[in-house]
């Protein structure tokens, strides 16, 4: 399968909803999981903690996300590691998807 259409794929996976949180989870598995979330434009996660490692991948859009307080701006294409047990947080800046890849 090319980049290019893995990426169709993945933007087709799930659909924007008007001021939702939209998420699928695509595996769970005793050693993590991976799950495909589509946020509306302003929708955010507040800052949480967990005790588990994250990719973050962002398939479309822009996100800023927190990490210990420090701002990440991170865009489509781009790829963000969260660390287990800081706190982190975010918005999307504009309509955006993201997969996270939790590793336990």
């Amino acid at each position: 399968m090319s980049e290019k259409l893995f990426h169709e794929v993945l933007v087709d996976a799930i659909a924007y909803q008007d001021g939702s949180i939209v998420s699928k989870q695509i595996v769970k598995k005793s050693n993590g999981n991976i799950t495909f979330f589509a946020f509306d434009k302003d929708e955010s996660l507040t800052e949480h903690t967990s005790p588990f490692e994250a990719v973050v991948y962002m398939v479309d859009g822009e996100m800023e996300i927190k990490i210990g307080g420090n701002p990440c701006l991170v865009k489509a294409g781009e790829i963000l590691i969260m660390p287990a047990d800081i706190p982190h947080g975010l918005k999307a800046i504009v309509k955006s998807k993201m997969l996270l890849t939790m590793i336990k």
